[in-house]
């Protein structure tokens, strides 16, 4: 028996709307897993901060990790372990390290809550990783904040310059991980309203007018 017209909207509209959440769906979970790997590079890259060619040494800093130029052999003298929490320069450095490193195990939790769309409502799924990457953005921006604070330490102003102060980084430049970390900022919070966006499209994956138009027609047929 043929599907009467209100039955065929129904229809072509669910298949249509499944299809298309289904596609934002997957482009989603891609730009989750590369925003994964920003966090992760952010994370263990020692790139914040570098000298530049008004420096007096050498050198680079990340959040745990540092290397400074040696006067006389022009030599990079490495130290810093995230290990080790007396290697790292500054309190600061330790405090960003822990938010940033917070901010990257709840991104690849989010990434791990792949699986439960196998075991759980979709909608809930979403959901949950949403507020996952949005905690996840708001630690991040935490560790960015803080990160500054330690500048006045003793090893950066021997690279810096002693004009180096708590968020006044002297001759030395922001590198590329601290402003890749500031642009994860921006991906976080993209991401989580994009999960929103999901989950409250899987809670309304058939409207309740055409789910009660389709059966009103379907018993005028029967009866």
């Amino acid at each position: 028996m043929d599907l009467l017209p209100a039955q065929e909207a129904a229809k072509i509209y669910h298949t249509n709307y499944v299809r298309n959440s289904r596609a934002i769906g997957v482009m989603w979970a891609v730009f989750t897993i590369c925003f994964v790997i920003i966090t992760v590079v952010v994370f263990i890259q020692p790139f914040w901060i570098g000298d530049s060619v008004n420096t007096p040494q050498a050198g680079y800093f990340g959040l745990f990790h540092y290397c400074i130029g040696n006067a006389l052999t022009s030599e990079l003298t490495c130290k810093g372990s995230i290990l080790d929490f007396n290697s790292i320069p500054s309190p600061a450095f330790r405090t960003a390290m822990f938010m940033v490193g917070s901010s990257m195990l709840l991104i690849v939790g989010t990434m791990v809550c792949f699986s439960l769309f196998f075991f759980c409502n979709a909608g809930n799924v979403f959901k949950i990783c949403a507020w996952m990457q949005l905690a996840s953005g708001v630690l991040m921006v935490i560790g960015c904040m803080i990160y500054p604070d330690g500048w006045d330490a003793e090893e950066v102003k021997r690279m810096c310059g002693q004009r180096t102060g708590k968020y006044t980084l002297g001759n030395c430049t922001v590198r590329w991980a601290y402003i890749l970390a500031i642009i994860s900022i921006l991906d976080a919070v993209l991401l989580a309203l994009l999960s929103f966006t999901l989950g409250n499209r899987q809670d309304s994956l058939l409207p309740d007018d055409f789910e009660i138009e389709g059966n009103k027609e379907g018993e005028r047929v029967t009866s």
